[in-house]
């Protein structure tokens, strides 16, 4: 049987992703990307230590983050993504904007963090008051705390299980729990921290029932990298997804007058 009438897969647009060594969660960053999208994911070095500020550190090293990067360039992606919270709010907000600037240096293309894309997702919702679940130990909670604060976040109320290794095996009902817990203030949002903590399924659950919206860690990061693109993450129930796409296409019509007066000025030059 003759398919040369199909003419090969339909073309694709790369999203890179660099994620720490113990990364678990491939699957759930795909669940956040549309069809004509592929995820180009790769990890940094493994190193023996637990989960941690010193880990954090250790595995968003600049040097370690160009490598990732250049590697990724070989199967040209448009943006690269750097799926880890605490390495990427480790430094404070200077530190990572560094990191996204040695990022971009190294693969002349745009670059966003799980940190730098949860300060844009509640620029976006207008959030200033969230509160805050985490699996990480005090300290690392802590940091966190710290990081929205250089932003001028509130942390309303916090919730974090003191864990140090094995964080994706954690079960959505310890999630709600810890969410229950957080949102003892008056939050504009919730935001469940790392990336390496399942939480697809569990957002339009906490949605419903904290009646405010529901930010995650991989979550913002898909929702930053294809926002860089034009292209918005997908997903069902999702606060923030459902905001970006009643966006686009309100700028549709715009971007559409848009093309109209260029194509109308273009014929006018050329008559």
């Amino acid at each position: 049987m003759d398919i040369s009438f199909l003419g090969g897969p339909r073309p694709q647009r790369g999203v890179g992703v660099v994620a720490p060594f113990d990364f678990a969660l491939d699957r759930e960053l795909w669940r956040w990307v549309p069809d004509e999208v592929s995820l180009h994911l790769t990890r940094t070095p493994f190193v023996p230590v637990e989960v941690s500020l010193d880990l954090a550190r250790l595995v968003s090293e600049h040097e370690t983050l160009r490598e990732a990067v250049r590697a990724l360039c070989a199967v040209a992606p448009e943006v690269v993504a750097y799926a880890c919270t605490s390495g990427s709010f480790v430094g404070g907000v200077a530190g990572e904007r560094a990191m996204c600037a040695a990022m971009t240096q190294a693969g002349e293309l745009l670059s966003v963090t799980t940190s730098g894309a949860l300060l844009d997702a509640l620029a976006a919702m207008g959030a200033r008051r969230i509160a805050v679940v985490t699996p990480y130990t005090e300290s690392v909670t802590r940091s966190l705390e710290e990081y929205l604060a250089q932003a001028g976040i509130a942390v309303t109320g916090c919730a974090f299980l003191g864990l140090t290794r094995h964080i994706w095996k954690v079960p959505y009902r310890d999630v709600v729990d810890m969410a229950r817990r957080a949102v003892v203030g008056a939050a504009d949002c919730l935001f469940i921290s790392c990336t390496n903590l399942p939480t697809y399924d569990v957002i339009p659950q906490l949605e419903a029932e904290l009646r405010m919206p529901v930010l995650s860690a991989n979550q913002v990061t898909m929702w930053g990298a294809l926002r860089r693109i034009g292209a918005c993450a997908v997903g069902p129930y999702q606060r923030l997804l459902i905001d970006e796409a009643q966006r686009a296409r309100q700028s549709a019509p715009e971007q559409s007058h848009e093309r109209q007066q260029q194509q109308q000025q273009q014929q006018q030059q050329e008559g």
